[in-house]
């Protein structure tokens, strides 16, 4: 990337690295990510404006990853964010502290300088960067430097156990949390500057216009990427990375891998790629007919339908842990899928590709660097057999760099459909992750029948506020058969009838979400359709529970 106008972000494991990336290049500047302990040489920093230290789940003093302290001399601006606020003060001779309670979740900030009377003239980047917590007319750049009538709130996103109880030297308070701690902190004469929250999430207000003014403001970073440019790059990198080597896409039928199709028959000639579908009984009702015309619809010549439910039946036959039905998802997969490309007599080194999001690779611990920690395994990204793929270069993950909505923007611009680029997330593990406990086909049919209830019922409905149908207002819905039986009645006879969630969330990127607040007449219309249609439901339940501290999917 030397040379490339962009902004680097130095990765300590926090699970919303990649979302610091993601809100920059909605500015139009490109982010590359680097491990937090990568060292820095002149390419590196080449075209770089600015430096970003991500958050971590890890203590500065309990193994936390030691960062290159060129950075410190290099003259670039630096933006220390949680966990990279607090590798800058103790790198830079302060002082941190364990909590006796941990700050999480939303807690007010309040901007203002504890000691007005140290300023000595303007600091113009420091100017330029508290632009972005403007919250009202009357509250000016200068008020906010001199204590003046700074009264100014706002509410951070947080997620720390540790804190500053001593500043390095050169840095002043700018604004505190609403338990008395440091928030926000910058440096009297270098660009430096530092927050305690998370400005990335979603959920933080002011989050984006904080970012901006950093990379825009103090470090004059060019708005010079966009969608259209990361199509070419990619593009230009599969074709020399393919070369002429044949190459094999497992299509699970979702948005990821269709984009990813949909791009490969972009950069290479559809006779250089097989698309390899696998029919495991796990997936959404009708899937194997839609993925063959749609498939089709791109241009693919080479659609391999490979019918093998009974198998992943049997391989899941008994399991209950979720990631041991993952785990044995993901090494059938392989397993299958290399003895049905010996069937097809593919060359030995062909190449596969996979619609890996990067959400996929931090939920599974496999972040830029090695201190991401582990929230569940995804089937084509931490079984044994990828990854003995992926050691030896053999797997290529063009979408690993983006999230949910940019890949669905990729598509757009693939010219790929909007019914199916606006298509809900669905696991690569199909089914077999929502439903609680041992998966069988019938439980598979019943979940299968009431899923589509679902979302014809959402596709079907409106809106009244906003005209828009529900399917589209929603980020992801579905519905988890749970491993309980519930009492009910079905004429003039008591029966057993399975108990079945329903979950419907609003998000931007899947790495945190919120529930999606139906009207209740809606939502009781949906569930007596459904139990009354689906004679195995016998009661259904509405998931509540945002992300986090759940997750989206119950596994």
């Amino acid at each position: 990337m030397g040379g490339l106008d962009r902004i680097v972000i130095l990765d300590f494991g926090s699970q919303t690295t990649a979302l610091i990336g993601r809100r920059i290049r909605e500015l139009g500047i490109y982010a590359e990510i680097l491990p937090g302990d990568a060292t820095l040489s002149d390419e590196d920093l080449a075209g770089v404006h600015g430096i970003i230290l991500s958050g971590s789940p890890q203590s500065v003093y309990d193994g936390g990853a030691q960062v290159d302290q060129r950075i410190y001399q290099c003259g670039l601006p630096l933006l220390g964010i949680c966990y990279g606020l607090q590798r800058m003060t103790v790198d830079l001779g302060g002082r941190v502290e364990a909590l006796a309670k941990r700050e999480a979740g939303g807690i007010e900030v309040t901007i203002g300088l504890k000691s007005p009377s140290i300023l000595k003239k303007p600091n113009w980047d420091a100017m330029n960067f508290f632009s972005g917590f403007l919250l009202r007319d009357d509250l000016s750049l200068w008020n906010i430097f001199t204590g003046n009538k700074c009264i100014s709130s706002f509410n951070a996103w947080m997620s720390h156990g540790d804190t500053l109880v001593e500043l390095a030297p050169g840095f002043v308070e700018a604004g505190s949390s609403a338990n008395g701690y440091p928030a926000i902190v910058y440096h009297r004469e270098k660009p430096w500057f530092g927050l305690q929250f998370h400005p990335e999430v979603s959920h933080c207000e002011l989050g984006n216009a904080i970012l901006a003014s950093f990379v825009t403001g103090v470090c004059r970073c060019p708005a010079v990427w966009n969608m259209k440019d990361y199509l070419d790059k990619t593009v230009a990198a599969l074709q020399t990375a393919a070369a002429d080597k044949t190459i094999l896409l497992l299509i699970s039928g979702g948005v990821d891998s269709t984009v990813a199709a949909a791009l490969l028959l972009r950069a290479l000639p559809p006779e250089q790629l097989h698309l390899m579908y696998l029919d495991t009984g796990l997936m959404r009702k009708d899937e194997t007919i839609e993925v063959r015309q749609i498939l089709k619809s791109l241009g693919a010549r080479h659609i391999h339908i490979v019918h093998c439910a009974d198998e992943f039946f049997a391989a899941l036959a008994g399991l209950t842990a979720p990631e041991e039905k993952r785990t044995a998802i993901g090494d059938l997969f392989i397993r299958i899928q290399e003895r049905e490309v010996e069937k097809l007599n593919l060359p030995g080194d062909y190449l596969l590709v996979q619609g890996t999001l990067y959400t996929d690779l931090i939920e599974s611990g496999k972040g830029v660097g090695k201190k991401a920690r582990l929230i569940k395994s995804h089937h084509n990204v931490g079984s044994p057999l990828v990854e003995a793929k992926r050691a030896v270069g053999k797997i290529l993950e063009p979408l690993d760099k983006l999230y949910k909505d940019e890949v669905r923007a990729l598509g757009r611009l693939l010219g790929i459909d909007e019914a199916v680029v606006g298509r809900h997330p669905f696991p690569g593990p199909g089914l077999a992750v929502r439903i609680l406990g041992e998966v069988t086909a019938e439980k598979c049919a019943t979940l299968r029948e009431a899923d589509a209830l679902f979302i014809s019922e959402l596709k079907a409905r409106q809106n009244p506020l906003t005209g828009k149908c529900l399917y589209d207002e929603i980020w992801q819905a579905f519905a988890v058969l749970l491993p309980l039986r519930s009492v009910g009645v079905a004429g003039d006879e008591r029966r057993y009838g399975w108990v079945l969630a329903l979950r419907a969330v609003t998000s931007t990127d899947g790495m945190t979400a919120d529930v999606y607040p139906f009207n209740a007449k809606d939502i009781i219309e949906i569930s007596t359709l459904i139990t009354n249609t689906v004679q195995e439901i016998g009661r259904i339940t509405f998931d509540i529970s945002s992300k986090p501290p759940a997750t989206i999917e119950w596994e």
